[in-house]
């Protein structure tokens, strides 16, 4: 008869204990910034095109918050590896602060580019955020990763509900001057994010992790890895492509501003709220097909928003999007779980971040153009391409070897 000592069984106790305060701190922490996030999406394009020398570059400032997450994810990524992710934290939410301080002082002196400075600091903030997911699936057992992972994404939910309500009753507390006071509470959540997350204790990276693993370059070639890059960026491109868009297109359409902030109220519930499921379905069902039906709601919510330009149809549109990302994403990112070796991690999710977020930037750079040129149904009939090469993708790997996920 197996007898198991005290010692052990409390050090078990302990860690189980550890595990569900990061993860509870990270998913508070996940929806105070994807609040931020949720401000900088749903004001972007408007005080853009308020701003703008040019039409063609309202949502400008939303492409450079995208292009302050790509370039952030490997420094972010390289700190974490060398100081560890606490260090990453700190400098994130520090950033997420200077993004609702410039941001407010832009609008002040009528500065487009003082404005896509701050949108720029707040996209260094979100990419720090988005490695949260890996963080408390660093600190959970190999079997609970996947759960531990998609209940940080679920804080997301409470930021679907932060965000578009501190617009709303924010935007006109400063008269004439738009938005300036939801910026300046912008900055206020940010630097309350940063009190929470110095209480989660992680471990410091030791020196095999610091120096140890294989080239990246061998990891990246991996089937597996580039499968899951590829469901991850369009996941991704599509979500940012069509909701940069959706609020400038609401405008253009007559309705409100009100109207686009309850859009995305949903759209950003509907991206985190299924992650309460999302874990368990990838444990059940495996993460490819949990990718796919993500992939097949993306293309629902681009056909519903092909019939009509009302409210309830942009709303539709959005929160199909929401639930499609949240499948698509989650999944490809519990894919990247199954491509690395522990010293490996850190390394191999920010390269992983960095792809999806340079390819992300492409597509939000395009979106506002192409709104202004071609209008919204010609943004919504191009989502559909992408879509379709990540289906190939998935179809082939089904193909080629039996998924491990």
């Amino acid at each position: 008869m197996t007898t198991i000592s005290p010692t052990f069984d409390g050090e078990a106790t302990n860690s189980l204990r550890r595990e569900r305060s990061n993860v509870l701190r990270l998913a508070i922490c996940q929806a105070l910034a994807g609040a931020n996030s949720t401000v900088v999406y749903a004001t972007g394009a408007v005080v853009g095109d308020m701003l703008t020398p040019s039409k063609a570059l309202a949502t400008l400032p939303i492409s450079i918050f995208v292009v302050g997450m790509a370039l952030c994810t490997l420094p972010a990524g390289a700190i974490a590896q060398r100081h560890g992710r606490r260090m990453a934290f700190m400098l994130g939410t520090g950033s997420g602060v200077l993004a609702g301080i410039l941001a407010a002082l832009a609008v002040l002196a009528a500065s487009f580019w003082l404005f896509c400075l701050a949108t720029f600091c707040g996209g260094v903030y979100a990419a720090v955020v988005l490695s949260f997911r890996f963080a408390a699936a660093d600190c959970a057992a190999p079997a609970r990763r996947p759960r531990a992972l998609s209940a940080v994404m679920a804080g997301g939910v409470f930021a679907g509900v932060i965000g578009p309500q501190l617009v709303t009753h924010t935007m006109n507390l400063w008269p004439p001057y738009l938005f300036v006071a939801t910026y300046a509470c912008q900055a206020a959540v940010a630097a309350l994010s940063a009190l929470i997350l110095l209480g989660v204790k992680l471990p410091k990276p030791g020196a095999a992790e610091r120096n140890a693993g294989r080239p990246l370059g061998i990891i990246a070639r991996q089937p597996r890895f580039i499968l899951a890059v590829i469901c991850g960026v369009v996941s991704y491109l599509l979500m940012n492509f069509l909701m940069t868009a959706a609020p400038l297109a609401m405008k253009f359409c007559g309705l409100s501003q009100e109207s686009a902030n309850l859009g995305l109220q949903w759209h950003v519930i509907a991206m985190y709220a299924p992650s309460f499921w999302t874990g368990r379905l990838i444990t059940r069902f495996g993460a490819s097909k949990v990718v796919a039906s993500g992939l097949l709601l993306t293309g629902a919510s681009s056909a519903v928003g092909l019939l009509g330009i009302d409210v309830a149809h942009f709303w539709a549109t959005l929160i199909l999007l929401g639930v499609g990302w949240n499948f698509g994403f989650v999944g490809a990112s519990a894919m990247v779980l199954e491509c690395h070796r522990p010293e490996e991690k850190a390394r191999v999710q920010s390269f992983n971040d960095f792809v999806v977020f340079g390819t992300m930037a492409v597509g939000s750079f395009l979106s506002g153009g192409l709104l202004s040129a071609f209008g919204w149904d010609t943004v919504l009939w191009l989502s559909f391409a992408p879509l379709l090469a990540a289906v190939i993708a998935l179809a082939i790997a089904g193909r080629t070897a039996a998924p491990r996920g």
